[in-house]
């Protein structure tokens, strides 16, 4: 099978495509024929070399993926072969035609959801659950701001906070954005571009402030964001692509929190939470992942350089 192997950290270009031997399932595992793989900032960054966590060389990159079980081992009691599945993960990787996964990294896919939509669920919902319920345990009736609520974390976290009851204000830079954003459920789409945007939110709750803040570039954003929080409030910081300077009476004056988040913090029963509520919203149809741009397997490059420039309008799948 063909599948995409880094040799070396470093470039989108050091991703290659190769001939390597097809997967074969051991106890506990399957084998799935990927119809599509999804594309994650952070894969950008373990490509780069700039992780904390490094795989060892050479290897096949993404946990992120949709298709259709072909082999499974001993002892798999779930899932069988020809069942449409994404999955959570993968022991082999995701940029290939075929990948290897322990029986809980595949989940059922309903038959009304896109293979590319199943391969845009882990990684982009699993952050904006866990931020949204895990660590700021947003409940109804808050308001929740979504900062670049375009990409595929930012519309995951608008459809979770809808479903749940709050009262949702996503931003954008474009018009096209900020419709997208309304129609996956935002009750307000904000241009952050424009200089008032911030006070418009606040108008939004009636001067009393933002309960959670989803921040998914804290860099710009995080010093600005303390100072919009209701009483208590929570900001909970997703993505940075650097330093920030902020003004700490702005949290001390509201009791407020800044909470970091990284899904591979989560612990295994959070892990399964998670899984469990991503898989009930999809079979109930109010998770719909929205697919800005398929491409075919190898122009993996080219995911990795659009996926970092700014103006994300939905999920990069690439097409095996």
């Amino acid at each position: 099978m063909k599948a995409i192997l880094i040799r070396g950290f470093g470039p989108p270009e050091v991703m290659k495509v190769e001939e390597v031997p097809d997967p074969r399932p051991g106890p506990g595992q399957v084998v799935v024929k990927i119809h599509a793989v999804g594309v994650n900032p952070v894969e950008t960054y373990i490509r780069s070399g700039a992780y904390a966590r490094l795989p060892a060389l050479p290897f096949t990159p993404g946990n992120d993926a949709a298709g259709v079980v072909e082999g499974v081992g001993d002892g798999v009691e779930h899932i069988q072969a020809g069942d449409r599945v994404f999955l959570t993960g993968t022991i082999s990787g995701a940029y290939a035609e075929k990948a290897l996964c322990q029986e809980g990294q595949a989940h059922r896919l309903p038959d009304r959801t896109s293979f590319s939509q199943g391969a845009a669920m882990n990684t982009p919902y699993s952050a904006a659950y866990r931020a949204l319920f895990q660590r700021a345990r947003a409940i109804p009736g808050e308001a929740v701001m979504i900062h670049g609520a375009t990409g595929g974390v930012g519309s995951a976290a608008v459809q979770l906070a809808r479903a749940a009851g709050m009262t949702v204000i996503g931003t954008g830079g474009t018009e096209k954005g900020r419709r997208l954003i309304t129609g996956q459920g935002a009750h307000h789409a904000l241009d952050h571009h424009a200089p008032d945007y911030l006070e418009k939110a606040l108008a939004i709750t009636g001067g009393r402030g933002i309960d959670v803040i989803i921040e998914l570039l804290a860099n710009v954003n995080l010093g600005k964001d303390l100072s919009v929080l209701a009483q208590d409030g929570r900001v909970v910081v997703i993505g940075s692509r650097g330093t920030v300077e902020i003004n700490p009476r702005d949290a001390m004056a509201r009791d407020a929190a800044i909470l970091g988040m990284l899904v591979t913090n989560a612990s295994a029963a959070e892990v399964r939470s998670i899984h469990a509520a991503l898989a009930a919203g999809l079979e109930s149809g109010t998770l719909r992942p929205v697919v800005g741009l398929e491409l075919p397997l190898p122009e993996a490059a080219q995911a990795h350089r659009r996926i970092m420039e700014p103006g994300a309008f939905g999920k990069i799948v690439l097409i095996p």
